[in-house]
Order: structure tokens, then sequence, then C-alpha cells
């Protein structure tokens, strides 16, 4: 890899890293403005915890931590590098590169660091360059199930249902926000002062918030919710104990003979990992139309149309809201209407969806028991500002749905399904609902998991009729057994 620029009749690739108006006679580190070493470095004033050190030629100790021999190299490495050239190369190819560069650059510094290290901080530039920096590791992490970056120096992590705080950090509130412009610039929104929050994914579905100053007083959040690599599937679910076996033969004839399903939960609980399990019970004929804020669904049939919301442009129009997505999926000719969250107005079309003859549609929805989330239903089709009697509204929804799910992060990190409640109708005024499994709780084990058991009520489900229909009504009654 040459460094020197190339005369202009040269064939071949341009390199990433070039030297501008090079003079081959002269050192290459000459043609790069050199730092002032007379000025203290940041990691020379205020350095880091230092487990073991690196040596100059002279002699000198300096610091451990990569962060500081980054903050060295990094400038003058950027002023080499063809960044139009950079981003046209593959990963590999580049990691090459810049690999031949930094060593000659730790050379030219007269700074000593072994192999490892070396390419631990080409790995870090890396990461600044073309992914999402201090967060590549965290999210290669497959135990990770969620990353929350509270400002540059604290970072959160949730492993096997536990939140913890990681060593990782950014070098400031405008290390954050380049990451945070970073993955919203990806699928065409942005934020910043005009719109200091949004919702965005990363490239492998993983859901993300952000939100900064001058909403977020102590610096840049970003919430990152993990795609999962594992598909979840109701099998998987029943060998973790997140359900008992009955429940789960429940839940797939539920899906095969399209109940209009309601996932309830809290937020983390696991509402879309178990909206993802029962949509595999759907039939790959079937046409399916997915809505979302922030696609992370991953239906696994082939027939799916997904759909998006888009926030207002800067002049604040053009924004589609998940109501309008509804009103438009209805004339998409769909066998089933999958709502990833359930939050405002749309809640009157989804529920209207499901009584015009689009059975087996799903949803979910933000409540801490079944009861509260057919509440939260009825005030939300309130938001849709038509109005309409209180009574017009239940009958509508005891229509609509037929089985709600309730879902639940507990305290020893384990999501388990608490409560499987069947909407019977409406009587007086009153929705009424019949629970057909719930989750009961027993105490705790030495191993501070909590112990419990899985009960069912053996009531015979008013949905059998339906279940009828599709021959699936033995297989029910005995998993109600």
């Amino acid at each position: 890899m040459a460094l020197a620029e190339k005369p202009r009749d040269s064939q071949g690739p341009t390199p990433a890293i070039t030297v501008k108006n090079a003079n081959p006679s002269a050192p290459r580190v000459r043609e790069v403005q050199a730092p002032n070493f007379n000025a203290p470095l940041p990691f020379e004033t205020a350095p880091p915890p230092v487990t073991s050190t690196a040596t100059t030629a002279a002699g000198h100790a300096v610091p451990s931590s990569l962060e500081g021999i980054k903050r060295r190299i990094q400038p003058i490495l950027m002023m080499r590098l063809d960044l139009s050239a950079a981003a046209a190369l593959p990963r590999d190819e580049l990691q090459v590169q810049i690999t031949e560069v930094v060593s000659e650059l730790l050379f030219e510094e007269r700074i000593n660091v072994n192999m490892a290290e070396q390419r631990a901080l080409v790995a870090t530039m890396l990461n600044d360059m073309l992914g999402l920096g201090p967060l590549e590791p965290l999210l290669a992490d497959e135990t990770i199930t969620d990353i929350m970056v509270n400002g540059p120096s604290k970072v959160y992590v949730e492993r096997r249902g536990k939140l913890e705080q990681t060593d990782i950090t950014f070098r400031d509130d405008e290390h954050v926000m380049n990451i945070a412009t970073r993955i919203v610039s990806r699928i065409g929104r942005r934020v910043d002062e005009s719109v200091p929050l949004a919702d965005a994914r990363l490239l492998d579905g993983s859901r993300v918030n952000i939100i900064i100053p001058p909403l977020s007083i102590d610096g840049p959040s970003i919430s990152i919710r993990k795609f999962s690599k594992k598909k979840i599937t109701l099998d998987i679910m029943e060998r973790q104990s997140n359900m008992s076996p009955s429940m789960s033969r429940v839940l797939k004839i539920a899906g095969r003979a399209r109940l209009n399903i309601l996932i309830s939960g809290g937020t983390g609980s696991g509402k879309t990992t178990l909206l993802n399990a029962i949509s595999r019970m759907i039939d790959p004929a079937e046409r399916v139309v997915t809505i979302e804020d922030a696609a992370e669904l991953q239906l696994q049939q082939p027939h799916v149309v997904r759909l998006e919301t888009r926030p207002p442009n800067l002049e604040g129009q053009g924004e589609i809201i998940q109501r309008d997505l509804v009103k438009n999926a209805l004339r998409m000719r769909p066998d089933r209407i999958i709502l990833g969250e359930i939050r405002s107005g749309e809640a009157l079309d989804m529920l209207q969806a499901m009584n015009t003859g689009h059975d087996g549609s799903m949803g979910t929805i933000h409540a801490n028991n079944p009861r509260e989330a057919l509440t939260r239903l009825e005030n939300m089709v309130a938001m849709s500002g038509v109005k309409l009697p209180s009574e017009a509204v239940r009958a509508q929804i005891a229509a609509a749905i037929q089985l709600i799910v309730q879902i639940s992060r507990m305290r020893d990190g384990m999501r388990r399904v608490v409560r499987i409640t069947e909407v019977v109708g409406v009587e007086t005024g009153v929705i009424t609902t019949q629970d057909l499994f719930h989750y009961e709780f027993k105490g705790e084990g030495r191993d501070g998991n909590l112990t419990g058991e899985f009960m069912c009520s053996g009531l015979r489900p008013h949905f059998m009729p339906r279940v009828e229909y599709y021959g699936l009504d033995r297989a029910l009654l005995e998993a109600m057994s």
C-alpha cells in the first residue's frame, strides 16, 4: 500500500490512506502537522486507572488505557485518510490498510504496544468510523438484551433479566451525539435541538430510542432493545419455563384458529418476543400487514408487508402516524393486521378491522393486567376523537378481542406468561372475562429464582365454536383438562 499520491496515469484502485502533496525524500510523519507535545494531553492530566503500561522509546510510562493512545493517534490518522475512498472499501480491506498505518504512526510517535493492544486500538478506530463506537462490543454480546446509555460516562446493560453497569464510556457528549446521529441518519431520520427525540432501528433490526438535551438533562441518552438472532418459538418459551406446556398448546391453537389476540405487559416484559412466537402459527398462504413505529417484528411467512410510521419533516409536515397506516392497510386486502404497539387513536381503527373480517389480528399494549388492558384500550378509543357511548365501545371491544395474554418480567429476571384471559362478552355494560391460565407464586429458591406453578382453570373456553371450525376442538380440550 502506497501512502504517497499516485501518478495521474497510474492504474488500479486508490488506497484509502493517502498523504496529500507528499515529498518522497522527507519522512512521512513530517507530511502531517505534528501535535504540540509540550502541552499536557488529556490523558496525562487526568489519567484513568492504570493496570499495565506501555513504554515510549525514552522509557517514559504512558497509560495502559488505549483511549489515551487513540486520542493521540487518531487525529493524525484522520488527516491521512481519504474519506471517500475509505467509504468504498469493505471493512476487512480497510482494516488491513489502517493496521499498517497505525503501526507506522506508533513507530513515528515512539509508542511501544504489544500486538493485542494494537489490534484493539485498530478495532476501536474502525468502530468509531464505521460502527457505533464503544457500543459495538455490547451489540456483539448475545447475552445482552438491552443497552442503555445515560450520557457519556454511564452505560448500562440488561443481561439475563438483570441490569448492570459496564465499564464502557464515551469521550464526551459530542461523541454520544455522533453515534446517535449515525443511527438515525441510516433510516432517513434526524435528531437535533428541533427534534430532540427519535425512534429508529439498527441494520439488524434492533429498536433504538434517542433523547437529547434539553429534554435529557445529563446528556444524550440512547436506549437499544437488541434484535435477537435466536428465533424464539412457543416451544422454546415452554422449555425455558416462560409458560407451561398446556399454555403453549392453547396459544398455538389460538394462532391457528385465527383468534384476535391482545398481548399485554410492562416495558421490557417480552411482548414483542411473544407476539413473534405466536405469529409463527400463521398460515404461510395468508397475507399479513404489520404496522410499527420502528419495525422490529420478525415474521417468518413469505407474504408479509411491513409498514412503518414517518416523523414530520423540517417544516413540521409530512408526518404519518399509526392510525394512517391502519386505515391504509384496510385497502391492501390483508388477511391479518399486526399492530406492533397500540398506544393511541389507532385502537378504534384496529377494533373495526378485527370486527370486519380480519380475524387473527394481533397487537401489544402496555398494561399490568388483562382488566387494565381493556380499560386502556377503551381510553385509547376516546383518543381517536370519535365520540362513542361507553357501552358501544365496550361492546365493540368484547366482539373484537377473544384472548388477552399477560406477560411479566419478574424480579428474578425471568419473563413469564402470568395470565391467559378470555374475553367472554358484555353484561350490563361491563366487559366480562374468564381466566384460562394463571401463574401462582409460591416462594423463592436458594438460587434467588422464584418458584411457582402455572395453573389451569379447567373452564371450557367461550371461543370453542371457532376452534371446532378449524378442527382443533379435541386438542383444545386436552390442553385445558
